[in-house]
């Protein structure tokens, strides 16, 4: 468990028996609605991303967190190596636990994290154009849009992705973060 100094969070590495409410979390059409790539229509699905993110917990010392109020799951978030050349922030939040600052909590403690554990690696963001929520957090993280483009897999063909970074990024990392 990590408690993330001040805040009212309790951030935890996922386990097999989070897959119930995590199931819950990414079939949620609220959820997944502006990220129809990350939805979950079965509790394999959910299985298997849990497995991925012990893996990345094994692999690079930190991954993607389970984040509670108190007893109430509140959702998930934090950072993971992506394509072998940056943490990639993310977060996803259970819907009435929206607007009460919890996305900021969970960023600020993963970035934090982040830097501790590498701070070579620059520390990015993904967001699909129009997901304002998800847009208002990154910012006030901090990082800077570096590149848009098409969301390879998108269902959508005109969907738009961004990429928030914390520093500028080399060709070959941007390459590496972009390519579908």
């Amino acid at each position: 468990m990590v408690d993330p100094g001040a805040s009212r969070l309790a951030l935890r590495v996922p386990e097999a028996d989070d897959r119930d409410r995590l199931f819950a979390l990414y079939s949620d059409p609220l959820v997944w609605g502006p990220d129809p790539v990350s939805r979950h229509e079965e509790p394999a699905q959910t299985q298997e991303m849990i497995e991925r993110w012990r893996a990345a917990w094994d692999r690079d010392g930190l991954g993607m967190w389970t984040a509670w109020a108190g007893a109430e799951f509140v959702g998930i978030g934090g950072c993971a190596v992506r394509a072998g050349v940056a943490w990639n922030l993310g977060y996803r939040l259970r819907p009435p636990c929206w607007g009460r600052g919890y996305a900021q909590e969970i960023s600020a403690a993963a970035i934090a994290a982040a830097r501790a554990r590498n701070p070579a690696l620059p520390i990015t963001a993904y967001l699909v154009e129009g997901n304002d929520r998800s847009l208002r957090t990154v910012e006030r993280t901090g990082l800077k849009q570096v590149w848009r483009g098409p969301d390879a897999g998108n269902p959508n063909p005109t969907a738009t992705r961004l990429l928030y970074s914390d520093q500028p990024l080399s060709p070959s990392v941007l390459t590496a973060l972009t390519v579908a």
